[in-house]
């Protein structure tokens, strides 16, 4: 997980329901119809016509009309051709111009985690002072006093790189002075640091004699306390003392993500470091009928487990596979496990942080705040996680079984190290058909570049960071350099050359605002209205990566999703024979100006040719 958000107000009464009224438009024009299809043409069950029908077929083809039966795409083409496939119970849809395409295909996102945020105690991103903060956590304690005084009370989506004034740090001090007895832990917006107080760190047994675990960091004051700060896999020590969830608990996580996603036109998502619990939720709610979008499961391998014997965790996600994975895709959304993910090698290059692993230092800053002198220093984060060999080892392990392994790759060092097992991987392949993928990829070295295409690695890379924010400008690019700032989130330089970039989202380290994420990446802008207040700094394009043209950001939001997910040759595109996954948007996005991307609405999501959501009022 990393870091960027970009704190939205909500949308305006006046949006949704100018939204409604556009579905309405569209979906009041469902009727059955009663002529008898052409002799030897069975009916579909749906059909879609004068429509704006955009296929992301190879050739990016736009048609007018889609027919559907039995979960499948049995016509695409023009309004004329599609008649043969109407009769007496077809519904006939028209869509009066809208646009339609493929369901959003989210590579990488942590949608159990989402789903507790969604029901809990949330900071929503926004930036904060330390009064603010406490003043934020304590109406959630006040709300929730019948818990005193033992139950964790645990906060999500704290922005940390946003907190006010620029550089304040947060310490357990400022948790201990709340009116409260509870252990409270806040998990930073980006996933790799969670801020504790007192309470949960005694709960915990941490003391100034605790070693810092691998691939984590315990931050410590001049005498060797605790602060109250846990970066990375030192957060697992916070974690371990937290009473488990139930399984009704993630149940409700899973139903609130899959709601998320419906209204986001989203019908696959892979749900990276999924422990056994979170896909025992999600085959409950398949066998309930309530799966509306197709469930890929990623468990993660521990830092400890990537240096032992390969086969255990191989072992272990052979036996989820086993009990889980529902085979073959159909038009019912499937539920896989066949992948591992997210494989750490390193963390997040914002400060406090400074954990992503680069090839040259970090900068430090030798003159004042005033007349800043910003000189390369002698940190360059930590060695990648898992050593060479160990390294090699356990990513081929999980190649020959079957298993596609995703990782967790930031800084250009880790990047090189990802590739360079990658390379021994397809060496010892042989050629088989195994998707590799590393996620984030945001420092790539120039010369790493080519070698994504060459070694067939795929990047699923979260598109909202590719904006001017306090994340990419104040925490990261005088620490990183102007040279790795401007090349940073490199998604322009992978599709000049071909290499199907995949999105992921990385809910909820960022908001799940999928055409937010597509503007951002067709323009590299953020909400300059938003920061405005803080300095024109925010205003205007990040950094000289070449911008991503629509049509190409589009086939990252879909089929390039479905290939990362070894899924293309059934969902991404809307093809004959392939599964009817497709959404009905409020705009045509080609004639939407690209400052408006963000305004999009979803009015329908279909699933293997079932509906799963209608905008209000339907």
């Amino acid at each position: 997980m990393n870091d960027s958000n970009r704190g939205r107000e909500p949308l305006t009464c006046a949006r949704a329901v100018i939204g409604g009224l556009i579905a309405a438009a569209i979906l009041s024009a469902i009727t059955p119809v009663v002529a008898a299809p052409a002799a030897g043409v069975a009916p579909a069950d749906t059909v879609f016509d004068h429509g704006f029908i955009y296929t992301v077929d190879p050739q990016n083809s736009v048609r007018q009309a889609i027919a559907i039966r039995g979960g499948t795409i049995v016509y695409v083409g023009t309004n004329e051709g599609v008649r043969a496939y109407v009769g007496q119970h077809t519904k006939l849809v028209d869509l009066h111009g809208r646009m339609v395409m493929p369901g959003i295909i989210d590579a990488h996102n942590h949608a159990i985690f989402a789903g507790q945020e969604l029901n809990g105690c949330d900071l929503h991103y926004a930036q904060l002072t330390i009064p603010q903060m406490q003043h934020a956590i304590q109406a959630c304690l006040d709300k929730t006093r019948s818990q005193e005084p033992n139950t964790y009370l645990r906060v999500w989506n704290w922005y940390q790189e946003a907190m006010q004034p620029a550089g304040v740090r947060v310490t357990k001090g400022d948790l201990d002075v709340l009116k409260t007895r509870r252990p409270i832990i806040v998990q930073s917006s980006f996933g790799h640091t969670t801020l504790a107080n007192s309470r949960a760190i005694a709960l915990a047994g941490i003391t100034r004699d605790t070693p810092d675990p691998r691939a984590g960091h315990i931050d410590r004051d001049a005498s060797g306390a605790p602060t109250g700060t846990f970066d990375d896999a030192a957060q697992t020590l916070i974690d371990k003392a937290i009473p488990p969830l139930t399984a009704r608990d993630i149940r409700d996580a899973a139903k609130a993500a899959l709601a998320a996603f419906r209204q986001q036109g989203e019908t696959a998502f892979m749900l990276q470091i999924a422990t056994r619990a979170d896909i025992q939720a999600f085959a409950t709610l398949r066998k309930d009928g309530l799966l509306t979008a197709r469930a890929y499961m990623a468990p993660d391998i521990s830092p400890n487990a990537m240096v032992g014997d390969p086969q255990v965790p191989v072992r272990h996600i052979l036996a989820l596979k086993a009990e889980f994975d529902t085979g073959a895709i159909g038009p019912e959304p499937n539920l896989w496990v066949r992948n591992a993910g997210e494989l750490f090698q390193d963390g997040v290059q914002q400060v406090p942080a400074e954990s992503a692993s680069l090839l040259s230092p970090y900068f430090v800053n030798k003159g004042t705040k005033a007349k800043p002198d910003w000189v390369p220093g002698t940190w360059s984060g930590p060695a990648p996680y898992t050593p060479a060999k160990p390294f090699e080892r356990i990513l081929l392990a999980l190649a020959n079984a079957g298993i596609e392994p995703e990782v967790h790759a930031i800084g250009d060092r880790a990047i090189r190290h990802t590739l360079n097992a990658y390379a021994y991987v397809r060496q010892h392949l042989h050629g088989r058909d195994v998707r590799l993928e590393i996620a984030h990829a945001e420092i790539v070295a120039p010369s790493d570049i080519p070698r994504f295409k060459e070694l067939n690695v795929i990047p699923d890379m979260a598109f909202q960071w590719a904006k001017p924010g306090p994340d990419s400008l104040d925490t990261s690019q005088p620490y990183i350099g102007m040279a790795r700032s401007n090349r940073q989130e490199p998604e322009g330089y992978f599709d000049q050359i071909g290499v199907p970039v995949a999105q992921g989202s990385d809910w909820p380290v960022d908001p799940l605002e999928t055409w937010f994420d597509l503007q951002v990446l067709v323009t590299r802008e953020g909400d300059w209205q938003f920061w405005k207040h803080l300095g024109p700094k925010y205003q205007g394009r990040f950094g000289t990566v070449p911008l991503v043209p629509l049509k190409d950001g589009i086939r990252f939001l879909t089929i390039n999703g479905a290939y990362a997910l070894h899924s293309e040759k059934s969902i991404g595109s809307l093809e004959k024979g392939k599964l009817a996954d497709l959404i009905v948007l409020d705009r045509n996005l080609f004639k939407t100006p690209v400052d408006r991307i963000e305004d999009t609405k979803v009015l329908l999501t279909m699933v293997g040719g079932k509906t799963v959501y209608r905008a209000a009022p339907f």
